[in-house]
């Protein structure tokens, strides 16, 4: 009978066993953790050892990292990332771990673990920090708005008689409690700021800009371009200034006929470039660049133009397009003003 009775033990003790999450293959483990949430999965990164190990991988966050961030973050972000992980290696573990489990307690979500057949391991028994290194780290620090970060910002806007087109480089960082970003531009240091700025105005950085935004980019093509070319062009009223991206268009030379059988304007070493989005009055619309000696032309006068840039994806040549439209919508109307 004792026999008979231990079995039945064993078979009441399987009968309890509860179905665990971890119970199932790798595979199917990670088509689950792909379509969680960046909440739910800290969430499952503070529920024991091996879930942490899971649901922090770099693979799993690179997807949303750049989901959420991919459109401002660029190059020059992820150098300053860099540099400010290797500042945080080079500080005490301990100020480590105070930072970041700060970080990971106020993104936890509150739910149980029942559900999933887990019980949570004890904190003591889960490593609470993050590499300062993961993929996770850095989203994480982006989200958490303080850290900032090198970008760029569009801005447009209707003056008295002219529609500006440009865009500025700048240190964004996010706001969570408004979805938006603030910004430090670099005029006279970088002092100068701005808040509220919206998704659809910030982008990372086309191009590898030299760290000093007084200095030009170097263009490669400038032998490239011919009329029709829609260009990013750097502009600034004085030497003291930074530079800032301008939206262009590449004109025909006043001699040619515009047939483009006939169109030689490429092989010339004049470009003609032209702000259609300014009146056709104005001493601003329309100005010549030496394939030869650019960049750095220019005067106290007519301002200084740094380097080009030629837009190949239709993508940024819509969103320029897009917003000069809508400075026409609720702006001034030019009547000889036309969108390419």
């Amino acid at each position: 009978m004792a026999s008979c009775s231990r079995v039945e033990k064993v078979k009441l003790k399987e009968k309890e066993h509860i179905f665990s999450l971890l119970d199932l293959p790798q595979l199917s483990l990670e088509c689950i953790f792909e379509r969680l949430s960046p909440a739910d999965l800290c969430s499952m990164v503070r529920v024991c050892s091996v879930l942490r190990e899971m649901c922090s991988s770099d693979h799993l966050w690179e997807r949303h990292l750049q989901q959420k961030w991919g459109k401002v973050i660029g190059d020059a972000a992820y150098r300053e990332w860099r540099s400010h992980v290797s500042s945080k290696i080079g500080q005490s573990s301990l100020s480590k771990q105070k930072k970041e489990r700060g970080l990971l307690e106020s993104l936890r979500n509150s739910q149980r673990f029942s559900c999933i057949g887990i019980k949570p391991e004890k904190s003591s028994k889960v490593r609470t920090t993050l590499p300062v290194d993961s993929v996770m780290a850095f989203y994480f620090a982006l989200e958490s708005g303080k850290f900032w970060f090198p970008a760029q910002i569009y801005y447009r806007q209707n003056g008295y008689t002219e529609v500006m087109l440009l865009c500025y480089d700048a240190q964004i960082s996010y706001d969570s409690r408004t979805n938006t970003f603030r910004a430090r531009y670099s005029s006279q240091g970088w002092g100068r700021g701005e808040e509220n700025i919206g998704w659809d105005r910030v982008r990372a950085p086309p191009v590898d800009v030299p760290l000093d935004p007084f200095v030009p980019h170097v263009s490669d093509c400038l032998h490239d371009l011919k009329p029709g070319d829609h260009i990013e062009i750097q502009w600034k009223s004085r030497t003291d200034l930074p530079y800032a991206w301008w939206y262009a268009l590449i004109g025909h030379l006043e001699l040619c006929d515009k047939n483009q059988n006939h169109c030689l304007c490429h092989e010339n070493d004049t470009i003609v470039v032209e702000f259609n989005q300014y009146h056709p009055t104005s001493r601003w619309r329309r100005t010549m660049i030496s394939r030869k000696y650019h960049p750095r032309q220019g005067n106290e006068i007519d301002g200084f133009y740094g380097g080009i840039r030629k837009l190949s994806g239709e993508e940024e040549i819509a969103k320029w397009l897009s917003f000069w439209l809508n400075l026409l919508l609720i702006g001034v109307r030019f009547p000889n003003v036309n969108l390419p």
